[in-house]
């Protein structure tokens, strides 16, 4: 009973807490943030709610279309798309002029001043400051002709921030010449991620450490304040260059009223705030009650909320509660410590386990059927993808894994030391990695579970800890390779290839596909490199998962997409039926 009083106490001070404060306009989102923010500056955008923030505030030279499927790049900061040369190495982009930053403090009498050519070359070399600490470098890495060796002078105190780069240069104020070292077919999707955000110098010096915390771009929204732990608001930028509703999506858009602002203004709300709540029940709570706009549902909470046939409840219906399905562009998977003398040395053992795995259990009992079985490390409606394809060890066979546990020298598991499965504390984390021992147990194989906060998990991987570890990747942009980079030979740890693979022949494709432009070649390589992946098994692969948005009914023009980053600029709140739809909540 004191358990129960605790719980319905402690979720009404939540409910209290995350209202209070002063009046939140009507026409604003609300949006709760499952993990705790830890930086608003572009250059440290590792964190999940710094890229849920942060591309409100700060904006790229790129973006992609809200509406268009697959993700299709175009102009945002960027007058138009580049010129680029015959040898596709030379870059050209055009500023879209009249652009101004955020009034702030930091400029000459509080008022923002001009976006120009040198903010993004500057903010790129944040990036590349091995002082600014920070994960994006790798976007540029070895990609641009000079970029590199600048770094390296840097480093050494040979080279200033005012130092010339060959390959980033700037002729006036609105042009960025870009020169490669080497074809690099991602570099506009990177270039649509919040890490190449252009960044006043003034900023900066100004804020000094704290600029973390006190962001300045050229976004649709300005930084209000944030109060750590608590929430983040945005308010609308009145000087904002003037960005547009899309006027053409897929089929299918204009029948769900998607095309309805098509041409106009963004953006439609006057506020954005984001609550920190990485506690499921809190945020589950406000968004029944209309404190929140747009929520995931929680494990525990959906089948309250959704019925077998995975469509809302009639009463969740009757509400105004809205439902959107999408496919999301991740992988989860059981990585293997490739170093390890024993899984990694020994590949029969690697296909006894992937064989004893269960997929279809944990679909049901960890992601309420929210997710699809992954054959092989490439997400869905990516280049590469092959809904045909099956990795054989898929196949749940206790009778397979048996045969092949003996074949790696251990027959029902003898003589084999316990399996130490690493993974990030939390109760489903924990529930997963049981379900592990679980399954691995029926045919004789011990296992050991560690569980570890975030950042020590991270340490475990970087520095070759972990023996077999849970984690899921969603990718960055919507090309195979983001997903293909994290068993690249020269990426192991601390790099991005956390499991540690190197397979000469994989590398070899991987470097001659980076080469490649989309097209019928670059999908072969792509399909041969999972091949070798299938046949090597360096992961256990488990889900592609599904994404499944809930929205109140007053919250128009939703198209969710997990990898697109700026999507609230778009979103628009019917305030007639805001009023009416809060009467039944």
């Amino acid at each position: 009973m004191l358990t129960r009083f605790l719980v319905i106490f402690s979720a009404s001070l939540f409910l209290s807490y995350c209202t209070r404060g002063s009046k939140v306009s009507e026409n604003s989102i609300q949006f709760p943030m499952k993990m705790n923010l830890s930086s608003l500056d572009p250059a440290q955008a590792s964190n999940e709610a710094t890229n849920e923030v942060g591309p409100n505030i700060n904006e790229t030279l790129l973006q992609y279309n809200y509406l268009k499927r697959p993700l299709t790049v175009e102009p945002l900061l960027a007058a138009t798309m580049p010129t680029v040369s015959k040898d596709g190495l030379v870059h050209t982009f055009k500023i879209k002029p009249g652009v101004r930053f955020h009034d702030d403090a930091a400029f000459k009498d509080g008022k923002g001043r001009e976006l120009v050519a040198a903010d993004f070359i500057y903010a790129w070399k944040r990036l590349a400051d091995p002082k600014s600490k920070s994960e994006g470098w790798w976007i540029f890495d070895g990609k641009i002709k000079g970029f590199n060796e600048w770094r390296d002078k840097l480093t050494k105190g040979e080279a200033t921030y005012e130092t010339a780069i060959e390959g980033l240069q700037t002729p006036d104020d609105h042009t960025i010449v870009i020169t490669l070292s080497k074809p690099y077919y991602q570099l506009y999707y990177v270039l649509t991620m919040i890490y190449s955000s252009p960044v006043p110098k003034e900023a900066v010096d100004k804020y000094g450490a704290e600029f973390l915390n006190h962001p300045v771009g050229t976004g649709p929204f300005v930084f209000v304040n944030w109060i750590r732990g608590n929430k983040v608001v945005l308010k609308r930028n009145p000087t904002y260059h003037g960005s547009l509703y899309p006027s053409a999506g897929e089929p299918g858009d204009q029948e769900a009223g998607l095309l309805a602002d098509a041409g106009k203004p963004l953006p439609f709300v006057d506020e954005l705030i984001f609550h920190e709540v990485p506690e499921d029940q809190p945020r589950w709570l406000n968004m029944m009650r209309g404190n929140f706009d747009i929520s995931e549902i929680p494990k525990d909470s959906f089948d309250g909320a959704v019925g077998p046939d995975k469509e809302l409840k009639a009463d969740m219906k009757a509400k105004g509660f809205e439902l959107k399905k999408y496919k999301v562009q991740e992988v989860v998977y059981m990585g293997i410590n490739m170093d390890d003398p024993v899984l990694g040395k020994n590949r029969n053992l690697r296909t006894a386990l992937c064989y004893a795995y269960d997929q279809k259990t944990p679909i049901e009992r960890f992601y309420n059927g929210r997710a699809i079985v992954a054959h092989s490390m490439i997400g869905p409606d990516m280049d590469g993808y092959d809904e045909s394809f099956k990795l054989p060890c898929k196949e749940y066979s206790l009778e397979k894994a048996k045969e092949y546990l003996k074949k790696a020298g251990f027959p029902d598991g003898k003589g084999l030391e316990p399996i130490e499965y690493s993974f990030p504390t939390s109760a489903t984390g924990r529930q997963f990695g049981e379900y592990v021992q679980e399954q691995f147990g029926k045919i004789g194989v011990k296992t050991v579970l560690t569980g570890n906060s975030w950042p020590q998990f991270q340490d475990r991987l970087r520095n070759k800890k972990a023996q077999m570890f849970g984690i899921a990747w969603g990718a960055d942009y919507p090309d195979a390779e983001n997903m293909m980079q994290l068993l690249y030979g020269p990426n192991v740890s601390p790099g991005p290839n956390s499991a540690n693979f190197k397979n000469k022949e994989f590398d070899k494709l991987y470097e001659e596909a980076s080469k490649m432009p989309p097209g019928e070649a670059r999908t072969v390589a792509y399909k041969k490199m999972r091949d070798i992946f299938a046949a090597e098994l360096p992961w256990i692969p488990t889900v592609h998962r599904l994404g499944f948005q809930l929205s109140h009914g007053w919250v128009e023009n939703l198209k969710p997409n997990k990898t697109l980053p700026n999507p609230f600029k778009y979103m628009k709140v019917n305030l007639e039926k805001k009023k009416a739809l809060k009467a039944k909540l």
